[in-house]
């Protein structure tokens, strides 16, 4: 029986779409961005152009197009397109999945594309009804998170597939796809007279922080503001953009109005932000660069991070990274965190600034954090080392110097410990270890340079005396 009434629903449900589902890209021509995985030659074009299309997840922030790419894959392929959340499917609705994409391709011969966001919620008991269909090929599974999918997806899934990390829109494709979406006269406004000016089409393009759908999201706030202060509430821009005649006066977004109908930045900062924007900030200051360091720090901070936790990083880094090229590193950083933990926000952001900028400048060495961990990996992996005699506290006679100045000597079976303030220029050249060792290394820079030349100075006696006894 044929229904009467189906284009007039289906049309209703079109009239209500979102400007950005509207415009979602039909082709691989028509996507906007992501140049290192569909530019020429590049993996993932070349896997869709040769319909060899296996196991995908895709991965990156909000608004960066991973469900839109999975449709134009599906298009591109000839493949049947379902789309679940991971989160909300159930084990039997897999096997409803499973069994549709069997009678589909016995009855079409096109295979089908099972497209699930938020996959990093795909339990177990999921995956062991699907993956084996997936792997003989049945179903081809597509899945998209905003996680990292090497630390959030089961490892089964990983195995089974080939992950695509997808990077937010540059400011410019952010302007290419509002201007396409202003000219485009089927799915966007390019039946309506509106014009919006460089000014403002930067505004959206820096505000949505690469998310193409914030951006076209406030382009229609405004265009649909505009319009329904002009016609009245109630008006229908639905079927204005797919018919008729614009505003009496057309519109012209200006920079007010774009910043009107957008919301302010929003930093994206999952877990994979909390641990990147730490972990950049640790590397620009080791790389010397102050600008750098304060830049993450604020963005750690407009976005909510604990500052105690950033003065306990730039803690460990004072002593990892700067160590004893400027001993005062540590005291500077140690300070910083009792302040930090004292005071709070917003003060606290002065201390963290001038904390991170003091380390940033300040001359590096890793010389401490090496020695330890060469010492540690020798107590973990050779022979433990017994501690000399001359060294132990117990079974040890006192031999008085005379001074008046009580014990400075112990004999051991005809050895004696020197007290090195006794000695001249305080270097006995004893042996501490029993072996000959070199675990710390003083660079050249800052402090340690006058730090390596008393220890060359001390290892030459000790080696002295090794030689003559």
């Amino acid at each position: 029986m044929t229904d009467l009434w189906a284009a007039k629903r289906e049309d209703a449900r079109r009239g209500v779409e979102p400007l950005a589902v509207r415009m979602r890209p039909r082709s691989l021509d028509e996507v906007i961005g992501q140049s290192h995985l569909l530019g020429p030659g590049k993996l993932l074009r070349r896997m869709i152009q040769a319909d060899a299309i296996m196991s995908l997840i895709l991965h990156g922030p909000p608004g960066t197009g991973k469900t839109t790419l999975a449709e134009v894959i599906a298009g591109a392929t000839n493949r049947r397109f379902v789309r679940e959340n991971a989160a909300s499917v159930g084990v039997k609705r897999i096997r409803e999945l499973i069994e549709e994409a069997d009678r589909y391709l016995g009855d079409t011969g096109r295979r089908t594309i099972l497209f699930l966001d938020e996959i990093h919620r795909f339990t177990k008991s999921q995956q062991d009804v699907l993956l084996g269909d997936v792997e003989r090929g049945l179903i081809t599974l597509i899945g998209a998170t905003t996680e990292n999918p090497l630390f959030s997806v089961n490892s089964a899934l990983i195995s089974r597939s080939t992950l695509f990390r997808l990077e937010p829109l540059t400011e410019s494709e952010i302007v290419e796809a509002l201007k396409r979406a202003i000219a485009d006269p089927g799915r966007g406004y390019g039946k309506l007279d509106i014009r919006a000016t460089d000014e403002a089409l930067r505004v959206w393009a820096v505000k949505c922080e690469g998310d193409a759908r914030r951006a076209l999201s406030a382009l229609e706030v405004a265009v649909r503001s505009s319009f329904e202060s002009e016609r009245g509430p109630g008006a229908s821009l639905g079927s204005s953009h797919a018919k008729g005649p614009g505003l009496r006066q057309g519109l012209v977004i200006d920079t007010q109005l774009a910043e009107d109908s957008i919301q302010q930045k929003i930093a994206v900062y999952g877990d994979d932000g909390h641990y990147d924007a730490a972990s950049a900030m640790i590397k620009s200051v080791r790389g010397s660069d102050p600008d750098a360091a304060v830049y993450w720090i604020a963005r750690m901070l407009d976005a909510g991070e604990d500052p105690r936790f950033i003065a306990r990083r730039l803690a460990i880094l004072a002593s990892e990274d700067v160590g004893n090229a400027d001993p005062r590193g540590v005291v500077v950083a140690q300070a910083c965190w009792d302040l930090v933990a004292r005071i709070g926000m917003p003060e606290a952001r002065i201390t963290l600034a001038q904390c991170a900028t003091y380390l940033a400048c300040a001359p590096k060495s890793n010389a401490a954090c090496l020695a330890i961990d060469a010492a540690l990996n020798d107590v973990r992996e050779g022979r433990v080392r017994p501690v000399p005699l001359h060294l132990r506290d117990k079974n040890t006679s006192p031999v008085s110097t005379g001074s008046g100045e009580g014990e400075r000597v112990r004999r051991v079976e005809g050895e004696a410990y020197e007290y090195s303030h006794d000695a001249e220029g305080g270097i006995t050249g004893q042996d501490y270890l029993g072996v000959e060792k070199c675990y710390y290394e003083p660079g050249d820079k800052g402090a340690e340079r006058a730090m390596r030349e008393r220890l060359e100075e001390v290892r030459r006696r000790r080696r002295q005396r090794r030689g003559s006894s």
